[in-house]
């Protein structure tokens, strides 16, 4: 088993995007638990928890937003979306079906119809992401108010997200995790306000989409 740690601080480099987005800092790990390579002809689904309605389900954009970022660029994979896999997988991954964590893939990917079903549409990783982006912190005030002559909004609110996410893969042909990959993004939003609010906007959560999915292409197509 191997271990690797990047770190990596986004947008706070120029004066201008300072000014127009917040700073960024984003951690990522991996874990490392077998080989890995890929084929031309191999693909990988990225996949959020299906349990819906839930709290602890991972956000529907995020999840897009990496499938997309291991789809795009010069080491791009072929990625299955989301919706496309659900749609060839039915029923085993529909909400009331799906299994609400990795614990449960080993026995769902062994079954002989859905691993025939996965080899047919040229399946080779799936990988499972668990995670929000939460408000952990928040200071300041707004005060806006209408009057007479007009109204405005005066005051300074700061306040911090944390996005964090972490990506088990598995190897469909073997039925086993062949490693984990965390993001971990924090920035700090801004909004003063003299007469209009100004929102100065930390992309946290764009921030982790696309460590993680540079990470995991990395890692996918590394024979480590």
């Amino acid at each position: 088993m191997s271990r690797a740690l990047f770190a990596v601080c986004a947008g706070c480099s120029v004066l201008l995007s300072t000014l127009l987005s917040g700073c960024v800092t984003n951690t990522v790990q991996q874990v490392r638990e077998a080989s890995t390579g890929m084929l031309a002809t191999d693909s990988v689904v990225v996949l959020g928890r299906r349990s819906r309605p839930s709290v602890a389900e991972t956000e529907l954009d995020y999840i897009s937003c990496v499938g997309d970022s291991v789809g795009s660029g010069g080491t791009k994979l072929n990625v299955i979306p989301e919706q496309d896999f659900l749609d060839a997988m039915f029923p085993w991954f529909e909400p009331r079906t799906a299994p609400v964590n990795t614990s449960e893939l080993p026995n769902l990917i062994a079954e002989a119809p859905l691993a025939a079903r996965m080899s047919e549409i040229g399946l080779r990783y799936l990988v499972w992401i668990d995670g929000a982006t939460k408000r952990t912190e928040q200071s300041g005030s707004l005060t806006c108010s209408i009057g007479t002559f007009g109204g405005g909004c005066f005051g300074f609110l700061s306040w911090e997200n944390d996005s964090s996410y972490e990506a088990t893969i598995w190897d469909v042909r073997s039925g086993k995790s062949v490693g984990k990959i965390s993001s971990d993004a924090v920035g700090t939003s801004y909004m003063p306000a003299v007469f209009l609010p100004l929102p100065i906007i930390a992309p946290v959560r764009r921030s982790a989409c696309g460590a993680m999915g540079d990470q995991l292409k990395t890692f996918l197509l590394q024979e480590g």
